[in-house]
């Protein structure tokens, strides 16, 4: 399996200088998917599993963490073994996951190899299968039931989409997830490589309709905010 690589954010881990390691595919669709060639494996990554633990070994004591995201990090049980040797090495660990294993979420807190979850929630429980194109939504919320319950630090967070999202379903999301400390809406960016780019015009998002579903969030979740704009 190859990997991608960014070797310096101080945006993807929440006060940490990390890294984000990229794998390729992923079982949602979600249209407005701003990483879609790895949604569709269709760009070849440029680094080995070796590659990836000699550039962990040239940044001990330099970065303080690792962020696994994709595509879906969870798919794969090279991800994991990644994140233990970045553990070994004395890094901490940011997971991004859609939701859907939530087996392998456990075992991954169960084992220590994670110390931050970003966990998406695509849409109300209702209109799950509309947004990412798959049923999962039993998986989803035994995935967020995990997360409320457990020791392991975690975020949810939603990209709003201006034609797959309505107000009420930021309503249904709040009362879903609540209580929870950490819940952001993310509006819809076009990143130039948007799953279903020929319709990217489609899911841009107002700021007038950005804050009325804040809003409707807040009435559940007083501390969701909007990151990103």
């Amino acid at each position: 399996m190859r990997f991608g690589l960014q070797k310096l954010t101080l945006l993807d881990f929440p006060g940490k200088a990390a890294c984000t390691v990229f794998n390729a595919g992923c079982n949602f669709a979600c249209p407005f998917c701003h990483n879609g060639s790895l949604v569709r494996c269709d760009s070849t990554l440029p680094y080995s599993m070796d590659d990836v633990v000699s550039f962990f070994k040239k940044r001990i004591r330099i970065l303080d963490g690792v962020c696994f995201t994709g595509g879906e990090p969870l798919l794969f049980a090279e991800t994991l073994e990644l994140a233990k040797i970045a553990k070994e090495l004395g890094f901490l660990v940011k997971l991004d996951t859609n939701g859907s294993f939530p087996e392998r979420l456990k075992a991954a807190v169960a084992d220590k190899l994670v110390d931050y979850v970003a966990m998406d929630i695509k849409s109300s429980q209702a209109n799950y299968r509309e947004v990412c194109g798959r049923d999962c939504v039993d998986k989803v919320c035994e995935s967020v039931e995990f997360l409320k319950s457990c020791a392991v630090e975690f975020e949810f967070r939603t990209t709003v989409t201006g034609n797959l999202h309505t107000v009420e379903d930021f309503s249904a999301i709040g009362k879903w997830i609540a209580p929870v400390e950490r819940y952001f809406l993310q509006p819809f960016a076009d990143s130039g490589d948007v799953l279903d780019g020929a319709n990217a015009g489609m899911f841009a998002v107002s700021d007038n309709m950005l804050h009325a579903c804040l809003e409707a969030a807040k009435e559940f979740v007083p501390n969701a905010a909007v990151r990103g704009r």
